[in-house]
Order: C-alpha cells, then structure tokens, then sequence
C-alpha cells in the first residue's frame, strides 16, 4: 500500500527520496519567490497565525510547538517533547496540536505524548493534556474499510496525522495513515469521521497493487483549511504523477461539492475568499534538484507555480500568503517565509 510510504507517514521517509535537495541552501533556494521571515526552524509543518504577527508553528524534527514572530523573526517554544509533532491550531482561547504517527519502519517518534494524539494546551503552552487518540479510533471503526491486519501484524501505518485545522464545528484532522478526515469536539475529545477520500484507480493508480483486496492509490489526506463556509483538503494520492486531488465539502456534513484533479502529490493548502486555491508541492523535481513548489489555481482554473523550497504548511494572513519552508531540511534549516505574489508563473 502507498501510505506507509507517502510524505504523510513522516519525514524519514522524504528525506530519504532527496539527497541532493537537503543539500541546498535556504538563501539560494527561496529568496528569487519568498521572503525568510522566520529561521532556525527543525522541519516546520503545520502553520497557523495567531495575531497580526504571530504564529505557532509545528516542529516536527525537534518535536516542539513554537511561537514566531513574523516581524522581528523571534522564537519561543510552547510545548516540548512533542516528537513528531504535525498540525497546530488555536479555538476558543486555547492551543492544539496533533501528534504524528510511527515511520516507515513502523517505529513511533519518541517524546512525552503518545503518536496520534490530540493536545489541548492553553496559549501561552502550559496546562497541556491529550484530548484524544486518533490510531485508538482507527481500530475501532476504520472508516476506509481495507484490511488492518495480516497474520497479526498491520499491513500499513494505521494512523498518521498530518495536518489540523479548527473551525465553527470543530477541530479537523486530515489522517494520511488512516485515509480519512476526523472531526475532533474540542471540549470533550470525542473523535468522528467527517470525509473518507476515495481511493483513486485511474491513470498511474490503475491496477496498483495495495492492501489485500484492494487496488488503485490511497488518497492519503495531508492538507484541510476552511474558507467561505467550506472545507477544502488536498491528498497525496499515492505520490502517483496526476493521482493528487482536492475536495471541496460542505463544512457541517462532509458532502463533495467541487474536486479538483489533475495534482501530483500535494501537502498543505489555502484558499481565499474568491476561491483561489493555493497548494504546496513539498517534494516536487525530487531529486533532480532542489524540489518543492506552490501551485496556485485560479477560479477559471489556471495554474501557475512559484518555486519554494520544500513547502509544507501554508496560510493566508493579512492578504499575504505564509508557507513553512525546507521543512524536511533537517534540524535549524526550516523557515517561515512570505511568498511573493508576483512569483507565480
């Protein structure tokens, strides 16, 4: 099966597709599209503003929840020891994070929370708890259906968390491992399935061998942002070439209102008022050279590219677009940067 050995299932597993591109130099790579305005980050994920120029920051590589300052460049961390650490959010005067699932070998990231979990904190980072297990849930209800289990031992990552956004009805969780979006209740934990994203059995992914009576590429969800009242996420689709998609649903009952196709391997997304839809490319041109990119599409459909050195997290803020940058670089090399409009082409 394909999640196992997606991007969604950690950054070992990236890393170890680019040999040439951890190579590269922040400077060089970024400056001709974006702007650093936030260095010496260890593989920044997740992405989300808290103030008109603050942010918190998902650490995966050092396992820290950091707040930045995307004036001055300052750093501060909140919580510790939260390895593997992928998505962050903040609703109702409180902060979220949501905790990666095991590597490519199957082995868990090591730190104070268990994978797959779910961490409520108050702003300033203390007073932390783990408000639900995401891989607890996927045992008990597997919402894709493909086999778990083969003579004892699971056939994939059963659970790997990537990505977390918050909005009126919730917390969302887009769940790379598991295949499906969960819909967690900030208050009480309780986890339920919002999306389950088809498996795709077209092009690349026709007759691609996958779990046992299973065929085709998984969606392995990766990205989900709110914008207009919708729920937008962007999956991997296996990293087959053309396999990735993005789904629009309504935002109380999961339905499908738009797909966009046509996508190769997609990660973080944001989308503005008028539905331009933004998406990072975290290991494009893997490895001829330095990879990663920012597609943008337009609402007539027309799609530009703007090159950012491995990108992962994106947001909209303050009528600027925002991208965490080399973000499976390694310890120090990660960044918050500020992409220019006129990068695109």
């Amino acid at each position: 099966m394909n999640k196992r050995t997606s991007l969604a299932c950690g950054t070992a597993v990236v890393a170890a597709l680019l040999p040439v591109a951890l190579t590269a130099t922040p400077a060089s790579a970024a400056a001709p599209a974006s702007e650093a305005v936030v260095q010496g980050l260890s593989n920044p994920f997740g992405l989300q503003f808290t103030g008109a120029y603050t942010a918190v920051v998902a650490e995966n590589a050092s396992g820290e929840v950091t707040r930045v300052n995307t004036r001055t460049g300052a750093t501060k961390t909140l919580i510790a020891k939260a390895a593997g650490v992928a998505g962050v959010a903040q609703r109702d005067g409180k902060l979220f994070a949501v905790i990666g699932g095991p590597n490519e070998q199957g082995e868990p990231p090591v730190g104070r929370y268990k994978p797959t979990a779910v961490l409520r904190a108050n702003p300033d980072g203390t007073g932390v708890e783990v408000i639900a297990n995401l891989e607890r849930y996927e045992l008990r209800n597997n919402p894709d259906g493909q086999v778990q289990f083969v003579d004892g031992k699971p056939v994939d990552a059963l659970s790997n968390p990537f990505s977390m956004t918050a909005y009126k009805h919730g917390l969302l969780i887009a769940d790379g491992g598991a295949n499906d979006v969960l819909r967690v209740d900030p208050t009480t934990g309780r986890v339920s399935t919002f999306f389950v994203p088809p498996t795709i059995r077209t092009g690349a992914c026709e007759g691609r061998p996958n779990n046992p009576g299973t065929t085709g590429c998984d969606a392995v969800p990766t990205g989900v942002t709110v914008a207009n009242g919708s729920v937008y996420v962007s999956t991997l689709g296996g990293e087959a070439p053309g396999a990735g998609r993005v789904y629009k649903l309504d935002g109380r009952t999961g339905k499908v209102q738009r797909v966009w196709g046509g996508l190769t391997s997609p990660t973080g997304i944001a989308v503005t008022t008028d539905e331009t839809v933004y998406l990072s490319e975290v290991i494009y041109d893997a490895p001829e050279g330095p990879p990663g990119r920012i597609k943008k599409i337009l609402p007539n459909g027309h799609r530009t590219n703007a090159a950012v050195a491995m990108p992962v997290g994106l947001q909209l803020h303050g009528g600027d677009l925002y991208a965490t940058a080399f973000s499976i670089a390694g310890p120090g090399a990660g960044q918050v940067v500020r992409v220019s409009p006129f990068a695109f082409r």
